[in-house]
């Protein structure tokens, strides 16, 4: 169905309907008919010139054709005239269609529908499944602000259940439309009726759903259970019953269910996602992510879309976010922040932090003092082995780059594609595939010439709240595009990998994050390279640990937490991420992060992942 951007009012368009049908053109009448409807389904002047139109045509249907790009308003227009031809099964039937394509318009909204009297005119079946496609149509459950156009399908199944009480299927379909829809107590009432009639699987899965949304959970799992004795092969129940007890924080239980499904069929989609997840949720091992981003890579044809992998990795460093830099130029940017961009009156060093942090933070507040008053060992200007891509050079504290700034185009893709959330590594690594005819010399250069934030609401939030993270939003992405350079050359002698072992060991930095970040998100995309990948992460994780035995690492939090999220990382580097987590941050300069400044920043990344999610 095609829908085009209404140029007129509903007003006017029926106004050119009317013309046009006083001139003898019914073609056109029906275009403009068809274009007010959109506008105003509803609207009765509407549906009188609806009535004109198809007297005038003899009931002809084949003023408003239906095809691969119907018009909307046309396919609404011909539902109207099937029910007045007798025929509103076949009416209703397109209504949905309509509701699909566009939930919140309310196409349903006609006397026709809400009649008490159509539904003893349906043969309950047919009746049924048309409520079971309204709910197949409708987010589960449906927002309230959603909820209005589709109450008159909420009328019609009461007056269909009125009139067939004791047709199991309809009140079930019934039940399943009122839980969407907010109506749960209605919903369990026809639930529990409907397998009183007649009991059967289905019936007990409606009733266990509508339990399960009236909090009732052990009457919807008792529910649920009888469901897998009417059909024990019936393993997406097994992943519901699962699911219910891990919501209600039964892990053991939920993965009973999940293993006697696998034991039924190892390759059951549900069953697989949602013991994966559950499994993550109890010991916290990455490894059963990544081993569900496996299979999900596998079978591409899974019986439906799951969420079980973004769920898991939501709001986790790396998994699902960029996670927040630390560090005493930070906290004073966000204390800057804090205080409506008055700035510290100095921020004094005992050694350099990370180069991105200081030019960034230095630009973000231009009044801020920054006395640097030693380099500590080592010295953090230095690369932390040789390297032939040098991106900073120093003059005493201070870091410049010394690459030049990369082409405007290069630019525009990183802002276009720049994110702080993506739903899991292998997510991250397809969206950056926009990045893969970029050379490497902007691809570097994007590292240390940060463009600014576009003015999106999200750019908005990340320059207002806290600029460093947009700063590290460039650097993460620029990094996921050096993983689609030359993917034709093989991994281990290959130009991406080997500038992100490079860009690991230069000086330490935000850089340093972003790549070793994108290779573990090439371990999550390809087995092959994972003993690989988890060799460097525990090589450069031991030496950051080495160093922060005698001075402050920025990053090292950060590269813990990187450490978790890598595939076949030993055991021995998962210990050493734990203990780097379990020591307090500190800064040479602050002290502890403070509480307030925690605060803010949880906040602040609320409403990014927020926005992230209503403008991926």
């Amino acid at each position: 169905m095609s829908e085009e951007p209404p140029a007129l009012t509903a007003a006017e368009e029926l106004a050119l309907a009317r013309l046009a049908l006083a001139e003898g053109d019914l073609a056109h009448a029906a275009d403009h008919l068809a274009a007010a409807l959109v506008l105003a389904p509803t609207l009765p002047d509407t549906h009188e010139t609806l009535t004109r139109i198809a007297t005038a045509a003899g009931g002809d249907l084949d003023l408003f054709p239906l095809g691969h790009r119907a018009h909307v308003g046309a396919v609404v227009a011909r539902a109207h005239l099937l029910a007045a031809a007798g025929r509103p099964a076949e009416g209703l039937d397109l209504l949905v269609a309509a509701t699909g394509h566009a939930p919140g318009v309310d196409w349903a909204g006609v006397p026709w529908v809400t009649d008490p009297e159509l539904a003893g005119r349906l043969d309950p079946d047919r009746c049924a499944r048309i409520l079971m496609q309204v709910c197949a149509a409708v987010p589960d459950p449906v927002p309230r602000i959603g909820r209005a156009p589709l109450r008159p399908y909420l009328t019609l199944a009461r007056h269909a259940v009125t009139a067939h009480p004791r047709h199991a299927l309809l009140l079930g379909a019934a039940s399943a439309l009122a839980r969407r829809l907010g109506e749960v107590t209605l919903a369990v009432t026809w639930a529990s009726r409907g397998v009183r009639v007649t009991p059967s699987k289905l019936g007990e899965v409606w009733l266990g759903y509508a339990y399960r949304s009236a909090g009732r959970t052990r009457e919807a799992l008792a529910a649920l259970e009888r469901a897998v004795a009417h059909d024990p092969d019936d393993l997406a129940v097994y992943a519901d019953i699962a699911g219910t007890l891990a919501d209600h924080g039964q892990l053991d239980q939920a993965l009973d269910w999940t293993d006697r499904a696998l034991a039924r069929d190892p390759s059951f989609d549900c069953a697989v996602h949602t013991a994966h997840r559950l499994r993550f949720l109890r010991d916290g091992d990455v490894g059963h992510l990544v081993a569900l981003a496996d299979f999900t890579r596998d079978h591409p044809d899974d019986t439906h879309e799951h969420t079980d992998l973004a769920e898991s990795c939501r709001g986790r460093p790396w998994l699902g976010q960029v996670t927040p830099a630390v560090g005493a130029m930070v906290d004073a940017l966000r204390r800057a922040l804090a205080a409506d961009g008055l700035p510290d009156a100095a921020v004094r060093l005992d050694t350099v932090e990370p180069p991105s942090a200081m030019r960034t933070v230095t630009a973000a507040v231009p009044g801020l003092y920054v006395e640097v008053t030693g380099v500590a060992d080592p010295d953090p200007r230095e690369p932390r082995r040789a390297t032939e891509y040098q991106l900073w050079h120093y003059e005493g504290s201070t870091a410049a780059p010394t690459l030049p700034a990369p082409s405007t185009v290069a630019a525009d893709r990183v802002r276009q594609l720049a994110h702080p959330a993506w739903p899991h590594p292998p997510a991250a690594y397809d969206a950056a595939v926009g990045l893969a005819t970029l050379e490497l010399a902007d691809l570097l250069g994007l590292l240390v010439h940060p463009p600014e934030a576009p003015p999106t609401a999200l750019g908005r939030v990340l320059t207002g709240q806290d600029p460093s993270l947009w700063v590290r939003c460039v650097q993460v992405w620029a990094c996921l595009g050096l993983l689609h350079h030359r993917t034709d050359e093989p991994w281990a002698t290959s130009t991406r990998r080997r500038v992100l072992v490079e860009l690991i060991w230069g000086v330490e930095d935000w850089i340093t994050e972003a790549a070793l970040f994108a290779l573990v998100t090439a371990a999550w995309v390809d087995p092959e390279v994972r003993p690989d990948v988890a060799g460097l992460v525990a090589e450069r994780l031991a030496d950051v640990a080495t160093v922060a035995q005698g001075r402050p690492v920025p990053i090292a939090i950060s590269l813990a937490h990187l450490a978790l999220a890598t595939p076949s990382v030993d055991q021995d580097t998962t210990a050493l991420a734990h203990r780097l987590l379990a020591t307090p941050i500190r800064t040479r300069r602050t002290g502890r992060l403070t509480r307030r400044l925690a605060g803010r920043l949880v906040g602040t990344w609320r409403r990014l992942t927020a926005l992230v999610r209503r403008h991926p």
